[in-house]
């Protein structure tokens, strides 16, 4: 008897990763939630060959990157505590959390 294999999108959301770095490869960022803790440096580094933006989502968000070629950075200091949920506004699909605790 064989199993059926579980689609990606309905596996679990993987576990909040601490840390310092995003890596934006495969059309994804990874991890996919960071945990940080307020004064952090955040530093996002396209490893794709198509550019990628970190924009936070929603309206008035700190997240504002211009489009990133491959291997630019962005940087962003987080210096209140919250979750702060973006995208790339290339690739919609691409979406990300950072949680900022104090």
């Amino acid at each position: 008897m064989t199993m059926p294999m579980t689609p990606p999108s309905a596996r679990a959301p993987a576990a909040p990763v601490s840390g310092s770095a995003v890596a934006i490869r495969n059309f994804a960022f990874s991890p996919t939630t960071l945990k940080v803790k307020t004064g952090t440096t955040v530093t996002w580094t396209n490893q794709d060959t198509d550019a990628h933006t970190v924009t936070s989502a929603g309206s008035g968000g700190p997240l504002r990157s211009a489009a990133l070629a491959t291997h630019a950075t962005y940087r962003y200091r987080f210096t209140a505590p919250g979750t702060y949920h973006y995208l790339c506004t290339i690739h919609p699909f691409m979406t990300a959390t950072v949680e900022v605790t104090r």
